[in-house]
């Protein structure tokens, strides 16, 4: 990184930070940022002592700025650890939901807060880990952090790497400041071949490469095992069976009166993006609103009706799962920011619908391409798509095959960023026993690594 771009954020960060100390009376989000990272570094470092790791253990550093990008390193984690069981994990968040989410992960030693990105914080933090590695999910690039790892002799890692059109890299002001931090990394694995072509020849990035993305074989493994839902798969037996999952507000404004003017061809299953009591009681008053009759799923008993009642599932952890008991999905969030996970659905070879905001995801629009999807821009189209794949069995499944074949022809992102990792874990080991540092010729079998 040059020495004027570290000068300029290194300045302008603390000035940028001691101005979100000073609103975060205010500003509740704010607050909490300060607030959870007060002694972040003291029950860190404690959790660590605790676990007392052998110093020998190859240590992996996993960065994901929320759930989404770590759901794209758990098929990773999980694979790592299967061949490494000795493996020393740590998984750090930017976001209070994703760790929330996953503050009790159980392959990980210490789950914990980025620290806000100071040299100072970067310095200790990594002095505390001192990973091996450091791979980093998607996004969420910290300046201070990453050059204090590569000064450390920390393998970065960049994984699932998109490059979206509009995305702020290609913005002439800060092109050249992504260019230095995207050079920080000893391999880029990019989720398709035109981010790799982006990567190579906007930013220089030659030891970028096509992996694809994790998540379609998360996704893959977890619609292995349904079982959880097995209880509400049995009422909808021999059902038309539509869940919407992941719905906003505006979602239910299309989604509902779309539902009912179908009459009791269609069962709905309605699952809200948030199930905290306020969010529960607006939808239940919403309900109650249009006359239609509903269940919550921690509610039911026997005299629930699936040809006339919605399921509305007020608790987490089912979503996945439920889709195997779809025959048609609806994600929501297109009509908010961007649609949330459509492979969920997919994976399980059924039609997708979802609203317009899909451009942020690619996955969404990979499915769209194939095919496997349908976007809805109002509620006309919505109620004559679903009525369409509702009464054609034949345009049903065959969308539904499109779908399923989408997520199944990019399985494999998963054996190739395992592959980047161990080739330093190999590393490691053999230095280990030769008591001295080595610097291979090749990172994996796509690139031939410059020894920094």
């Amino acid at each position: 990184m040059s020495s004027f771009t570290v000068f300029l954020y290194t300045t302008l960060f603390p000035v940028v930070l001691g101005i979100a100390k000073l609103i975060s009376s205010w500003n509740p989000k704010v607050r909490t940022f300060f607030s959870v990272r007060k002694t972040l570094f003291e029950e860190l470092e404690l959790t660590i002592d605790q676990q007392s790791s052998s110093s020998s253990t190859f240590r992996l550093w996993v960065h994901a700025s929320s759930v989404g990008e770590f759901e794209q390193a758990r098929p990773v984690i999980a694979t790592m650890k299967e061949r490494h069981p000795e493996l020393t994990l740590f998984v750090s968040f930017l976001s209070d939901s994703g760790y929330n989410a996953r503050k009790n992960y159980p392959d990980a030693t210490a789950v914990f807060y980025l620290p806000a990105d100071t040299r100072h914080n970067a310095k200790k933090l990594v002095a505390l880990l001192k990973p091996d590695v450091l791979l980093l999910m998607r996004y969420d690039f910290w300046p201070n952090h990453l050059v204090e790892a590569k000064k450390a002799g920390v393998k970065l890692i960049l994984a699932a790497a998109v490059l979206q059109k509009h995305a702020p890299y290609f913005n002439p002001a800060l092109k050249g400041f992504y260019q230095n931090i995207f050079h920080l990394f000893n391999q880029i694995f990019t989720a398709s071949p035109k981010d790799t072509l982006a990567f190579r020849e906007k930013f220089r990035c030659e030891y970028a490469e096509t992996a694809g993305d994790p998540r379609f074989d998360q996704v893959w493994q977890r619609s292995r095992n349904s079982d959880g839902v097995d209880h509400i798969r049995s009422l909808y037996h021999k059902r038309m069976v539509l869940v919407a999952g992941s719905v906003w507000e505006q979602d239910e404004m299309l989604l509902l009166p779309a539902w009912k003017a179908l009459g009791e061809s269609v069962s709905l299953v309605l699952v809200p993006h948030q199930v905290n009591p306020e969010n529960m009681a607006r939808l239940y008053r919403e309900l109650d609103s249009r006359s239609l009759a509903y269940t919550p799923v921690s509610a039911m008993n026997g005299s629930f009706n699936p040809e006339k009642q919605i399921l509305v599932i007020d608790q987490t952890g089912y979503l996945v799962e439920l889709y195997s008991v779809a025959s048609i999905a609806y994600v929501g969030g297109g009509f908010g920011v961007n649609v949330h996970n459509t492979l969920e659905a997919a994976v399980y070879h059924i039609p997708v619908l979802f609203g317009p905001r899909y451009h942020n995801s690619p996955d969404a629009e990979g499915l769209v391409a194939a095919g496997g999807a349908t976007v809805i821009h109002d509620q006309k189209e919505l109620a004559t798509a679903l009525g369409t794949l509702i009464h054609d069995t034949q345009q049903r499944e065959n969308i539904g095959k499109s779908a399923g074949k989408f997520v199944e022809q990019n399985i494999g992102a998963t054996a190739i960023i395992v592959e980047g990792i161990e080739s330093f874990f190999n590393q490691e080991a053999n230095a280990t026993r030769a008591g001295k540092s080595i610097c291979p010729p090749r990172l994996h079998k796509y690139q031939r690594l410059k020894c920094p």
